[in-house]
């Protein structure tokens, strides 16, 4: 109703209203009792039609998804390295450690096949030719920072990062995402990106999420 109106049409045309409104149907609800529209899902990490690697063989290594059957060959990769790896891959003394049991290892390995098999992320360990030794571990996993749309991150033991495989295998994976995942933008941490940067990004990020709660 316009101000303009004089008061007599305004109560003709309320009682009017009144009117149709005592014979109208019940309405369906109110806005507030409607169903609430549905949001998007979020996009898959890769495409349902991309084949996900699940063995690639190099010269002097092949990697396979890390599963409950390499549990004994991937624990004994990191914990023969636990002070190597807490100072150049995690930076934490979480992970590696001295107590990590076996029914540990285990829950790990079946963590990561699970999210394998889900197609959430995926963990390969690297092993000799053979298969006998774990030379280290690959992961790709999706960002959580504009710009990257997936995080790879590798680590090798003590002992194969002294005989110089650490540059060999991150040459060899940086080329293999690049020919055979479809990411257009990939972050390495603490290779490509120094940790420093990388944990500003992540720290920015995570406090933006909280600012929108």
């Amino acid at each position: 109703m316009t101000s303009g109106i004089v008061r007599s049409g305004l109560v003709a045309i309320m009682m009017a209203g009144s009117a149709l409104l005592a014979n109208a149907p019940a309405a369906a609800g109110t806005a507030a009792e409607a169903e609430p529209v549905a949001t998007p899902a979020p996009a898959p990490f890769v495409a349902p039609d991309f084949a996900v690697p699940t063995l690639v063989e190099a010269e002097h290594f092949k990697i396979v998804p890390l599963g409950p059957d390499l549990v004994e060959v991937d624990f004994a990769a990191y914990m023969s390295s636990i002070e190597h790896l807490q100072a150049t891959f995690t930076r934490s003394t979480n992970w590696p450690h001295e107590g990590i049991t076996d029914a540990d290892a285990m829950r790990d390995m079946e963590t990561e096949q699970a999210r394998f098999a889900n197609r959430e992320s995926f963990a390969y360990a690297v092993l000799t030719p053979d298969g006998s030794r774990e030379r280290g571990c690959i992961y790709v996993y999706p960002s959580t920072i504009d710009g990257y749309d997936a995080v790879v991150t590798l680590w090798v033991t003590k002992a194969e990062y002294d005989a110089g495989f650490d540059a060999e295998l991150y040459q060899w994976a940086t080329e293999w995402v690049q020919t055979d995942w479809p990411f257009a933008d990939v972050a390495y941490p603490g290779r490509a990106i120094e940790w420093d940067r990388w944990d500003a990004l992540v720290a920015a990020n995570a406090s933006q999420d909280a600012a929108l709660q």
